[in-house]
C-alpha cells in the first residue's frame, strides 16, 4: 500500500532531537553549533544544529530500522522503484556500486561513449571490458546524442556475453532516446539496465517531461536530487527494480563505498525534496513552465544565438540550451552572463546550458534588461576564425583492446604529443563541464584524440586530468 507523502521522517526527527536542547558528548567537533568560528557562525549555525551522527532516534543509513528506513521507502513510493537507498557522495557513488554490483573482473558490459566519468571510474574498479556505444548526431540538439535499438542489437550480436547495459539518460542537456525498446530487448536476453539518470529525478511528474527510466523499466537507477530537486549538493538517490539484479549486492558495495558518518543534512534535504516534489499540484507545475516558457521567448530575442527547441516528452523544459553562433566564442558570452551575475550551468564549444528550477523564476522583466544589455555587447565582440571541434569521431561499437583489470597491470609513461598516437592512454582525459571522457584511459591515441584535445585547450577548456600540463603530452601504457 502507498504511504502518504505528507510526512518528512528524517527531518522531523531531527527538529524533534534539536528541540529537547540537548547536550553533546559525541560528534561531531562542533557540538551542535557550539564551537566554531564566529566569521562562518552567522551562516552555519542553524544547519549545524541538524548535523547530528547515530545517536538513538536519529537512526542509521547503514543499518536503516527508523526515520531514515520510512524515509527511503516513502521515496520508493513516490518513484514507484522496490527499494530506494539514499546517498550522500552524489550520483559518483551510485554509479559506482551499481556498476560493481554487476560485473566482475573481465566481464564485458556495454556502456554508452558518452558516460560521466563516475561510470567509467566504476568499470575500471570491477576491472570490466566495456564495449562502448557512441551515440549518433541530431540535427535538432547539434549533437551525438541518440542511442537506437539498431545500435544495441548491434552491439548485442558482436557480444552476446554482456552482463548488464549502462547507458545515460537523460543527457546533461535534458535529451532523451527511446529507452523503453532497449530496455525490453535487453531484458529477453536477461541483461539488467543501470541507467545514469542525474538529471531527471523529476520525471516523475510526467507530461510536459520525459517518462523516467524506472517508468520504462530499468533495473537500477541513479539520480542526482540536488541537481533538479531542492536537495543538498551530493544529495542523491539510487532506486532498485525487479529481480534482475542482487538486492543484497548494491546494499554490499553501498555500505562499502558510502562513508560510514553519512550527512544528516544531506539525508534531511532529501527526504524534503521528496517531500516538495511529491506535494506539486498541476497549478504549480503549470506555473513553472509558464515561467520557462517566458524566459526562452527572452531568450529569443537575442540574435547572437539560437535558442534549442524543446520537444514534449522528448526534452526537458527545465533546461535552455543556447546554441552559439559561428565566429563567436562561447566563452566570450559565457563572460558577459558573469559579469551581469548570471551563471549557467555549463558552456561546450558552441552551447550554453541553463537550467530553470521547480519553481516560477522571479525575475524576468529584469532578466529582459539584462539579456537586452548581453545581446547588444555580444553583437559588438570581434569575430574569431572558427575552431571546428567534433567530440564524436568514434566507431558506432568499440571495445578496448584489454580489461580495466589487465590494463593496471601495466606500466606507465609520459610522452609529448608528436610521439602519442599509436600508443594506449595511461589515463582518461575528460572535459569538464560535463565530465565526459574524450579519451578513455586503456584507449588507443589517434589523430583525432590529439588534434581535438589541443584545439580545445586553445579554446580555453578546463580538463581533469592528473600530471604534467596537457598541452605538452600525456601519460601512456608502455
Amino acid at each position: 500500500m502507498k504511504r502518504i507523502q505528507n510526512k518528512t521522517p528524517l527531518f522531523t526527527a531531527l527538529k524533534n532531537h534539536i528541540d529537547l536542547h540537548p547536550i553533546s558528548f559525541h560528534v561531531p567537533g562542533h557540538k551542535n553549533g557550539s564551537i566554531f568560528p564566529n566569521k562562518g557562525k552567522e551562516f552555519f549555525q542553524n544547519l549545524l544544529k541538524l548535523d547530528q551522527t547515530e545517536i538513538s532516534g536519529l537512526d542509521d543509513l547503514h543499518q536503516p530500522e527508523e526515520a531514515i528506513k520510512e524515509a527511503q521507502q516513502l521515496t520508493a513510493d513516490l518513484y514507484d522503484a522496490d527499494h530506494s537507498f539514499f546517498l550522500v557522495g552524489g550520483s559518483t557513488l551510485g554509479n559506482l556500486s551499481m556498476v560493481m554490483a554487476v560485473c566482475n573482473v573481465g566481464d564485458k558490459i556495454i556502456v554508452q561513449r558518452n558516460s560521466h566519468k563516475s561510470i567509467i571510474n566504476a568499470l575500471e574498479l570491477a576491472g570490466a571490458l566495456p564495449i562502448f556505444l557512441t551515440p549518433q548526431y541530431e540535427e535538432s540538439t547539434n549533437r551525438h546524442s541518440y542511442i537506437s535499438l539498431d545500435l544495441v542489437h548491434k552491439a548485442l550480436n558482436e557480444h552476446p556475453d554482456v552482463k548488464a547495459i549502462v547507458l545515460t539518460y537523460p543527457d546533461y542537456f535534458g535529451h532523451t532516446y527511446p529507452l523503453e525498446s532497449i530496455i525490453k530487448i535487453a531484458h529477453q536476453h536477461k541483461i539488467p539496465v543501470l541507467v545514469d539518470e542525474a538529471h531527471g529525478s523529476h520525471f516523475m511528474l510526467g507530461d510536459p517531461f520525459p517518462p523516467s527510466a524506472l517508468d520504462l523499466g530499468a533495473d537500477i537507477v541513479v539520480q542526482s536530487a540536488h541537481k533538479m530537486l531542492p536537495a543538498m549538493t551530493m544529495g542523491s538517490i539510487l532506486h532498485l527494480k525487479g529481480s534482475i539484479v542482487s538486492k543484497d549486492k548494491v546494499e554490499y558495495y553501498l555500505q562499502m563505498l558510502q562513508s560510514s558518518s553519512p550527512s544528516y543534512p544531506i539525508m534531511a534535504s532529501l527526504d524534503l525534496a521528496r517531500y516538495y516534489i511529491s506535494q506539486l499540484t498541476k497549478k504549480n507545475i503549470d506555473e513553472v513552465l509558464t515561467s520557462v516558457y517566458e524566459l526562452r521567448d527572452i531568450f529569443k530575442e537575442s540574435k547572437i544565438w539560437e535558442t534549442l527547441d524543446v520537444k514534449a516528452k522528448i526534452d526537458d523544459p527545465l533546461k535552455i540550451t543556447l546554441h552559439i553562433n559561428k565566429g563567436l566564442l562561447t566563452r566570450d558570452i559565457v563572460k558577459l552572463f558573469e559579469e551581469q551575475a548570471i551563471y549557467p550551468e555549463l558552456s561546450t564549444t558552441n552551447q550554453i546550458l541553463f537550467i530553470h528550477g521547480l519553481s516560477p523564476f522571479p525575475e524576468g522583466e529584469k532578466f529582459r534588461q539584462v539579456m537586452e544589455s548581453i545581446s547588444k555587447r555580444g553583437k559588438d565582440l570581434n569575430n574569431h576564425d572558427t575552431i571546428d571541434v567534433d567530440l564524436f569521431r568514434f566507431e558506432p561499437v568499440k571495445a578496448l583492446p584489454y580489461s580495466y583489470g589487465d590494463l593496471n597491470k601495466m606500466d606507465k609513461e609520459w610522452v609529448s604529443w608528436d610521439q602519442a598516437q599509436g600508443r594506449l592512454a595511461g589515463q582518461a582525459v575528460i572535459p569538464y563541464p560535463p565530465g565526459i571522457p574524450l579519451l578513455l584511459k586503456g584507449e588507443e591515441i589517434n589523430s583525432y584524440h590529439i588534434d581535438t584535445i589541443l584545439k580545445l585547450i586553445k579554446l580555453g577548456q578546463h580538463f581533469h586530468y592528473q600530471g604534467v600540463a596537457l598541452e605538452e603530452g600525456l601519460t601512456v601504457l608502455k
